[in-house]
């Protein structure tokens, strides 16, 4: 896969779109795009797209499907702006973390649907991973000290640099996925952790797609009308559009950056 491609835009089935679409627009800063008030993003780019479904139970966590969307900052100074708008609409984190080549803070939408928000430290500050990839590791993050650095929201929107990082995804078989996200897709292996979990990306990057079995080994797609994930893009300069299904029958598209 082309080194430059990156994750485009997540699109999710939510139970009431309205509340979803206050929490993104609200809590996270993004805004409509385009002619589709359904479609959020910054900087013009959709990173999250909306779609209603009934009865919009959220997925079990044994089943796969989404683990999380990850929205990436340009800065720490622009992060912590995240998590003061966050603070600001009474938002509560689930965890905060220091992955060595990253800063990241973990919440959920009224769905469930799992979130991070999150800041690259420079490149040449990623430790080396013990097979030559990259060494994420997971530390606690003095969420206190970022928040003191923010500067007021003020009402205004995420930063137009804030792009869709990565996306996490829960699979049934680590090696079937790795397998299909390396070889079909021509990702490199970035950091595996065990029988568990396992990190890929196009070029260098620390990881574009995640896959875990910490939940959900062995297990099936979620029930009809489950909220959650319903397909992402990948965007490449070298990419023919198509729509492809992972091994879980993820759906995932291939679109041409623009």
């Amino acid at each position: 896969m082309d080194e430059r491609a990156q994750i485009g835009s997540v699109e999710l089935r939510v139970q009431d779109l309205d509340r979803s679409r206050r929490f993104y627009t609200e809590a996270l800063g993004l805004e409509p795009v385009g002619d589709d008030p359904l479609a959020l993003g910054a900087g013009g780019r959709p990173l999250v797209v909306l779609g209603e479904v009934e009865p919009g139970t959220p997925a079990p966590p044994s089943t796969t499907g989404l683990f999380h969307l990850a929205i990436l900052h340009p800065s720490r100074a622009e992060l912590a702006k995240a998590l003061r708008r966050l603070a600001e609409r009474d938002g509560r984190l689930d965890g905060a973390s220091d992955h060595a080549v990253s800063e990241a803070l973990y919440l959920h939408d009224p769905d469930f649907n799992g979130i991070e928000l999150y800041r690259d430290r420079p490149r040449e500050e990623w430790p080396e991973g013990p097979d030559g990839g990259v060494g994420m590791v997971t530390l606690p993050l003095d969420v206190r000290s970022l928040l003191a650095e923010a500067e007021p929201v003020d009402g205004g929107p995420a930063h137009p640099d804030t792009t869709m990082g990565h996306v996490h995804l829960r699979v049934s078989d680590l090696e079937r996925s790795v397998a299909f996200y390396r070889d079909e897709l021509g990702m490199s292996l970035r950091a595996r952790y065990g029988d568990q979990a396992a990190f890929l990306a196009a070029g260098e990057y620390h990881h574009h797609v995640g896959v875990n079995t910490w939940h959900s080994l062995g297990g099936g797609p979620p029930p009809p009308g489950s909220a959650g994930l319903e397909r992402f893009t990948i965007a490449s300069p070298a990419d023919q559009p198509q729509t492809l299904r992972d091994p879980d029958g993820i759906e995932l598209a291939l679109q041409p950056s623009q």
